[in-house]
């Protein structure tokens, strides 16, 4: 029974918030189970040849670097629960209480993935880069490749259920308005902590794995804006098409954007950065982000 704000269960008083952070965890377990079956099945179709047309080493090509320095960096390394992440503020906060987690690409949370958390921060929004490599970072795309596939399901759904609740109760935060935005194998953990958390307002994913099922999308609470390359031998238009369609199915607001490009065409440090494309990308996420993190109004703040 539910008394003052907690869930009584037999002798246990149990805070309502906290059934929400286990719910949360719960979600994101779901989630990530479902993203490792569709892993296990698109290794499966890589070695039969039928990965979007590509192989294990062509897929690895798509990645190589060109070994370019970021930019300077204006955030900081932080703690959150089990794992680092890179929190980045902006210049001057204002009413805006939104709060961005920034999911890395299958290289980890290298200093590329913190200046998009430092143009995030630029645009008036608190960005957190969540680390699911446990500090490592990988320079080739073999070294990628390895830490990708040994994520532990488990410790990353922990951590991304920490950094949720450190947006939400961190006093330099208390995020009204929570976004995701992850790009490759970010892309796939941006769109899984959408599916998890039905709280979470805005899913930014460029180019990751996507579920097809509209009965599994259908747990999205958040809207969704998925960037594509339309020369993107790894996500073929069928499946973008069949992603789209499902969303729609499964009535969750969405946007779909394709551009003449590439795998990695929104990485700088990649040698298929696309300067064109990524800036036509980046203009859109960032009008998406604008409209669907406004603060709450005073009406829905006293309901919530």
């Amino acid at each position: 029974m539910l008394q003052n704000g907690y869930l009584e269960s037999g002798r246990q008083r149990i805070p309502t918030g906290r059934i929400k952070e286990l719910a949360v965890i719960r979600f994101l377990t779901l989630a990530i189970l479902l993203s490792i079956l569709q892993t296990g099945l698109a290794q499966e179709e890589a070695q039969n040849g039928r990965n979007g047309g590509i192989d294990e080493d062509a897929f690895r090509r798509l990645h190589e670097l060109r070994g370019d320095e970021a930019p300077p960096l204006k955030g900081k390394e932080i703690d959150i629960g089990i794992a680092k992440g890179y929190l980045s503020l902006p210049a001057t906060p204002g009413d805006t209480r939104s709060a961005i987690l920034v999911f890395h690409e299958w290289w980890g949370l290298n200093d590329h993935i913190k200046h998009w958390a430092d143009r995030l921060a630029a645009d008036g929004h608190i960005a957190v880069a969540v680390d699911l490599y446990g500090g490592q970072v990988g320079t080739t795309p073999r070294d990628a490749q390895k830490l990708m596939r040994g994520v532990d399901e488990k410790i990353a759904a922990r951590v991304i259920a920490d950094a949720l609740r450190f947006v939400r109760r961190d006093k330099r935060i208390r995020a009204e308005r929570i976004g995701t935005i992850g790009w490759c194998f970010g892309g796939t953990w941006s769109l899984n902590a959408a599916l998890a958390d039905p709280g979470i307002d805005a899913c930014v994913l460029y180019y990751g794995r996507i579920p097809t099922d509209p009965d599994k999308l259908a747990a999205i609470g958040a809207e969704v804006l998925a960037v594509f390359g339309k020369e993107d031998p790894s996500i073929p238009i069928q499946q973008i098409d069949a992603f789209r369609a499902g969303l729609k199915k499964a009535k969750v607001k969405h946007e779909v954007h394709i551009y003449p490009a590439g795998h990695a065409f929104a990485n700088p440090s990649s040698r298929r950065y696309v300067a064109e494309a990524a800036t036509a990308a980046w203009k859109e996420v960032r009008r998406f982000l604008s409209a669907k993190l406004q603060p709450k109004p005073e009406t829905e703040k006293s309901g919530s």
